[in-house]
């Protein structure tokens, strides 16, 4: 194990700001993808994924298993919600309600498969984590990269019906990307841009954009149950993860507060809560508990006395 000191990496008080107050996420290290006659081939039972139900980026990749049916192919352990010092801890380091022990390494900390992945590895221990068990490392922590193979690359051994739902369609990938291409710059980035901002200014810079987005989304949505042609997608995923945690979370916690979804967006609001309550996919992949406790909890810069409000009550609203 390593003993170099790598809190720098692993706690999140430590990130730093650039000199003018704005945040900057760093891209992610492990890029290799799962392909056929590639080095990590689809194999079921080989692969293991690492999540938090807390993290939006780890959620995508816990909503595509689920669409796709690829429950029997990867395993999935969920780390607790309390990202601390050490970064995000396992159930025998925090035993927190639905969080998991390490079945492979017994870890303690997501960063102890990271270094021992790659020990001189000096990015941030972050999740999703897609773990090749034959090879003992990890094949990818990029969760846009995770779901574009979740949804090809295991086609031939699933069920016609599961084999069929395609996320990422040709003749709708143009479309996609470029919507993708800026709900992530400013919605799905654009809330930590806000909360994680230093200084008022970089705060601004960050929250009018994202609310500019939410009323440019707003109109998309307008009688449409879906973001891109009249069929769910990647785009409709990426998005959802960040609009469920809006209200309890990032209104108050990152300073979005100019509306909430459920008063400020009826479209948005309607499309949230179809996907939620009409798809088991999105509504047993979201865990309330984990999500408030972690973001009220772990970013003490933000909030010192780590307390969790209570609302909004209910989470999400009935259809």
């Amino acid at each position: 194990m390593s003993t170099r000191d790598v809190s720098h990496q692993s706690d999140i008080s430590k990130a730093r700001t650039d000199a003018d107050g704005s945040f900057k996420r760093k891209p992610s290290s492990f890029r290799n993808s799962i392909q056929k006659g590639g080095e990590f081939p689809p194999e079921k039972g080989r692969y293991h994924l690492y999540v938090s139900y807390a993290c939006p980026w780890a959620t995508r990749a816990l909503i595509v298993r689920k669409l796709k049916g690829l429950e029997e192919f990867i395993d999935v352990s969920v780390v607790s919600p309390h990202m601390g010092e050490h970064g995000w801890p396992f159930a025998t380091a925090d035993a927190f309600p639905g969080a998991d022990p390490d079945p492979l390494y017994g870890a303690q900390h997501v960063k102890d498969l990271y270094l021992r992945a790659k020990p001189d590895y000096d990015g941030r221990f972050t999740v999703p984590v897609l773990w090749d068990k034959k090879r003992e490392t990890i094949v990818n922590n990029e969760s846009s990269e995770i779901i574009r193979f979740l949804n090809t690359e295991f086609n031939d051994q699933l069920p016609a019906d599961k084999a069929k739902i395609d996320l990422y369609p040709e003749h709708l990938r143009k479309e996609i990307d470029e919507i993708n291409d800026w709900v992530y710059d400013t919605v799905n980035n654009g809330v930590y841009k806000s909360g994680f901002a230093s200084t008022q200014k970089a705060y601004e810079a960050a929250v009018i954009p994202l609310f500019e987005s939410l009323d440019r989304l707003e109109k998309i949505l307008q009688g449409k149950d879906y973001l891109v042609g009249n069929q769910l997608t990647e785009a409709d995923v990426r998005l959802f993860v960040t609009i469920v945690r809006f209200d309890p979370v990032y209104v108050g916690h990152f300073k979005c507060n100019i509306r909430t979804i459920r008063d400020g967006y009826p479209a948005l609001h309607l499309w949230l809560r179809k996907l939620y309550w009409g798809n088991d996919a999105f509504s047993s992949t979201c865990n309330f508990e984990h999500i408030k406790v972690h973001y009220y909890w772990s970013h003490p810069m933000i909030n010192p006395h780590r307390v969790v409000p209570v609302g909004p009550i209910p989470n999400i609203l009935p259809l």
